[in-house]
This record gives structure tokens, sequence and C-alpha cells, in this order.
């Protein structure tokens, strides 16, 4: 009886092996010698963008065949988010994957329930996203737009990547990377304080002026008795409309302070 294939006595690579030889023949070649740089360079990012798609693939397709394995020797309990088990089993379930190295197809196993959503296990360990697009290239697709305009940053992610995403996609991609910028933005992050945190009350060198209950008693009787001074006239370097604010200062937005204004 003949063993069955597994993970590790079968090429899972193969695939992609081929690819690398081919490369590796084409570059050999006689006439490859007589290629000037740029032509070798176009010709390294065609094919070695798609070598890297088959490597990618061909570990998604080791990855398949290692989850049905697991689920043959120990089948899991699987319980959805909802909290309900997912007692059916089917494998063979497939979805695309447009990374930046091109479109690959992703297969594992689903639980299934009634009624109620698929579980995907193998969807949380390579932490895919709800669509079809991968995080590498939602990156990419933000990092080019906020630099040029839609039409250029498509037209540089398909020379890069392939028709892996439409213009209409790519603006999608940017409104779900800021849906966090409005709490990102609110958020305040508390730094630590230490003995060489500089804490500064005034530095006009007219010392800090504090509330009568706030002093201590010697201090309160002393200044009770001083003579107040500076009630009909001014004090040399004080304003006279210092308490009195412009309207466009004065009547600013609940819950967001302006910045004082000098005027």
């Amino acid at each position: 009886m003949e063993r069955y294939d597994t993970p590790s006595s079968v090429d899972s690579f193969e695939a992609a092996t081929k690819l690398f030889g081919a490369l590796v023949t084409d570059l050999a070649c006689p006439a490859a010698g007589e290629l000037p740089h740029h032509a070798l360079e176009e010709l390294l990012e065609e094919k070695g963008r798609g070598l890297l798609r088959q490597l990618f693939q061909d570990h998604l397709d080791l990855r398949e065949r290692r989850e049905q394995q697991a689920v043959v020797v120990r089948r899991p309990q699987v319980i959805g988010a909802d909290g309900l088990p997912r007692p059916p089993l089917e494998t063979g379930h497939r979805r695309l994957l447009a990374t930046v190295f091109g479109t690959v197809t992703v297969t594992r196993c689903a639980w299934r329930r009634l009624e109620t959503p698929n579980v995907h296990p193998a969807d949380a360990m390579l932490s895919l996203p709800r669509g079809r697009h991968s995080h590498g290239l939602a990156r990419l697709a933000v990092r080019e737009a906020t630099r040029v305009s839609y039409d250029a940053s498509l037209e540089a992610i398909v020379r890069r990547c392939g028709r892996v995403l439409g213009k209409r996609r790519l603006a999608g991609l940017l409104v779900e990377a800021a849906k966090d910028i409005d709490v990102f933005c609110d958020a305040k992050v508390v730094e630590p304080c230490s003995v060489s945190t500089v804490l500064v009350l005034s530095v006009d060198g007219k010392g800090i002026v504090m509330r009568p209950e706030a002093l201590r008693e010697a201090t309160r009787q002393a200044a009770a008795k001083r003579q107040h001074t500076f009630r009909t006239r001014l004090a040399a370097g004080e304003k006279g409309a210092r308490k009195c604010w412009p309207p466009s200062v004065r009547s600013t937005t609940a819950g967001r302070p302006r910045a004082a204004r000098t005027m």
C-alpha cells in the first residue's frame, strides 16, 4: 500500500521552482548576454513578480493541505463569534486575495451552521481583511495616493503589482484607512512625569497670584493689612483691555477651544 503524500514528502513549491528554473534559463541563454541593463531590469521585474506571486500561492496551498490533515487527525470544536458551535465541516472553500505580488487564491476549511455565517479559522490565522485587497496593498495605495492624484497613484500601483484594483476601490481603501482619524486626533497621550520634568507657572517675574484662602496664615494676615494700590490707575506694563476679548475669539464653538490671539 502506497503512503499518502504529506507536506514533508511533496515538493509544495514545485511550481515556483519551475518558474525560477525558467528564469535562470532565460538569464543564462546567449540572447540575454546581448541585452542592455534596462531590458534585464524589465525582464526581472516582470518575471520576478510572477515568481513571488507563485511562491505566495504555493505557501497558501501548503497551508491548505496542513489544515485538512490536522482536522482529520483531531477535529476541533469551533464556536463562532455569536457563541454558537459549528459542527459541520466542509473543505475547499476559496476566496481571492489581491496582494502586492498579484492575485492569489486562499483555500481553507469552513465550519458551518444553518442560517449562520461560516467560520474560517484559517482566515484568522492569516489575518485576512474583510475585503479582497491585502493590508500591504492597502498600505501601498494610501502611500501613493497621498503623494499624487488618483490616476497617477493607480498607474504606479498597476505598474508595480499588475491590475489588482481599480480607481473606485483605490478611493475606498483611502476612506477605510482614514476611518479612525477623528479618534486618533482626539486621543490624548499622557506622558510620564519624572524629576527632570519642568513645570512652568510664570515667566514674567511677577510671581503667581493666589487666592487669600490658599495663603498661609501669616501671609494672609499680612496681605489683608497691605494697602491696595493701583485701584484707580494701571500698573506699569498692564494693559487696559486685558479682560476684553474680541467677539471672534470670545464666541468659540463649545468643546473646541481656540488659541488666544495677540491683538
